[in-house]
């Protein structure tokens, strides 16, 4: 049904080539009247609006509650408590020691209930071998008003500048 009709509609004769008439233009005016270009700044703002809005969405959404796995982080330089023995010579649970401020955990155990109990975490970051510093990957217990779920992201970002600023 279909071949008789493409058979009928194809062109027999080859297209011929058609002479280019059109003679080189100066580069230099070229440039300047090219107005098919977007202008590099309307660019770069797409550019800025694309990578900035998902990290003011993050900086904007609400925390979920804690689960076993999450990544939390200490709120300033905080003392906690040591859970396991250690590789360091000389630390054994019970003993405290010191996380930098915003240093990684990784949430291991979270008690049933309590308001305010401690959560045991791994430390993830800063890896500071002398005291009073918390060796890498040693569990602690960490109280919840000594840590936060995630970075405020504007603010971070404000410090950043203001130190740039202020240099």
């Amino acid at each position: 049904m279909f071949g008789s009709y493409f058979r009928t509609t194809r062109n027999p004769k080859p297209a011929t080539p058609v002479p280019c008439t059109t003679e080189m233009s100066d580069p230099s005016t070229s440039d300047k009247t090219s107005p098919t270009e977007p202008p590099l700044w309307s660019m770069g703002l797409a550019v800025a609006i694309i990578l900035g809005a998902p990290l003011l969405l993050y900086s904007l959404a609400p925390t979920g509650p804690l689960r076993e796995g999450d990544t939390i982080f200490s709120n300033g330089q905080q003392r906690v408590h040591l859970t396991t023995s250690t590789t360091s010579p000389g630390l054994q649970p019970g003993d405290t020691c010191l996380l930098d401020p915003n240093s990684p955990l990784i949430v291991v155990h979270i008690p049933d209930g309590q308001p305010d109990s401690s959560i045991r975490a791994k430390v993830q970051g800063n890896p500071a071998t002398e005291w009073p510093f918390c060796p890498l990957h040693a569990e602690v217990w960490i109280k919840t008003h000594q840590l936060f779920q995630k970075p405020a992201l504007l603010t971070e970002i404000q410090a950043m500048l203001t130190r740039l600023v202020g240099r």
